[in-house]
C-alpha cells in the first residue's frame, strides 16, 4: 500500500471510530434501581454524641417496659438485623466452668436457652452490662431466684438460680456492679448460675459473645438476624419425624442433625425439636 493511502485509511478509521463513540456515548444508560437494604436497628451508642438512657434502655427496640415476663413480646416487629455492641462488658462471674451449654439436650427433650456456669453458693454475680433491672422473680419450678437486666445494646440478661439478690426492679446498674449471689435455687442439681442473652425474648447463644473459658468478649460487635433464629417444633401426638419435617419444610437428617438424635429416635408428645 502506498504512504497515501496507508494515512488515509487511518484518517478514516479514527474518524468512523470517534463517530461510533460518539453514538454509543448518546445511547441511553440502562437503569438498574436501587434495592431497598434491611432494616438495622442501630444502638443508640454506635452513634457519636448521643448520651445513653439508662431511664428507659434500648428504647429504639423495645416498644415498652414490662415487670411482667421474660420472653412474651407480642405485637413488635423485629428487625431483619440488630448490631449487638460488647463496649463496656463485663463477665458475669470469675468461673471458667460451663457444665451445659446452650442447645437441645435429648435426655429431657427440651431446649437449654442459656449457659450454665459452674460456681459457689454465694459467689458473687455481676452485670454484663450498663443498664436497668426489669425483672426479680422467683420461681419455684424454673429459674428460682433470678433477674433480667435489660441493656442499651438492645440485649436482655437473664441470671438464674442466685441464693440471694442485691438489686431491686427498676435499679439501675453498671457493668461489673454486684447483682446477687449465686446459688442452686429452683429446678437445679448443683450449684451453678443460669445465663441467658436474649433479644426481644428471642434466645441466642451466650458463647457468641462471652467466652467463659478465657473471660473475654468473643466479638467487638455481634449482628443479630433474624432468619437465621432458631426455629422450634413441640411435638404432638401421632407425629412422627418425617412428617415434623414435612410440615416445616426440611428434612429428617436436618432434623436428627440440629437435634443430636438419630432417625430411629422416640419422640414423644410435648417434647421440643428444633427444625431450622
Amino acid at each position: 500500500m502506498r504512504p497515501v493511502c496507508r494515512i488515509l485509511a487511518v484518517m478514516w478509521a479514527m474518524l468512523f471510530g470517534m463517530v461510533k463513540s460518539a453514538a454509543q456515548d448518546a445511547m441511553p444508560a440502562r437503569v438498574v434501581p436501587v434495592q431497598p437494604m434491611a432494616g438495622v436497628a442501630m444502638p443508640a451508642h454506635l452513634n457519636p454524641g448521643t448520651a445513653i438512657d439508662l431511664e428507659n434502655p434500648a428504647s429504639y427496640l423495645y416498644p415498652e417496659w414490662s415487670n411482667d415476663y421474660v420472653n412474651r413480646y407480642e405485637n413488635v416487629t423485629l428487625p431483619d438485623s440488630v448490631i449487638i455492641s460488647m463496649k463496656g462488658y463485663c463477665m458475669p462471674t470469675d468461673s471458667t466452668y460451663i457444665t451445659d451449654k446452650f442447645g437441645y439436650r435429648p435426655r429431657r427433650g427440651k431446649q437449654h436457652l442459656g449457659l450454665d456456669i459452674r460456681i459457689k453458693t454465694g459467689d458473687t454475680i455481676r452485670g454484663a452490662f450498663d443498664g436497668k433491672v426489669r425483672i426479680s422473680r422467683y420461681e419455684r419450678r424454673g429459674y428460682g431466684h433470678y433477674l433480667v437486666i435489660r441493656h442499651p445494646n438492645g440485649l436482655e440478661t437473664v441470671y438464674g438460680h442466685l441464693s440471694k439478690k442485691l438489686v431491686n426492679e427498676n435499679d439501675i446498674v453498671h457493668a461489673g456492679d454486684p447483682i446477687a449471689l449465686g446459688g442452686n435455687t429452683g429446678r437445679s442439681t448443683g450449684p451453678h448460675l443460669h445465663f441467658e442473652t436474649r433479644i426481644l425474648g428471642n434466645a441466642i447463644n451466650p458463647a457468641l459473645m462471652f467466652d467463659f473459658k478465657n473471660q473475654r468478649a468473643v466479638t467487638d460487635y455481634y449482628v443479630y438476624e433474624k432468619n437465621t433464629r432458631p426455629v422450634y417444633y413441640r411435638v404432638k401426638s401421632g407425629d412422627t419425624l418425617s412428617g415434623i419435617a414435612l410440615k416445616n419444610h426440611t428434612s429428617v437428617s436436618n432434623i436428627c442433625k440440629m437435634n443430636g438424635i438419630t432417625s430411629k429416635a422416640v419422640i414423644k408428645p410435648g417434647q421440643t425439636l428444633r427444625v431450622q
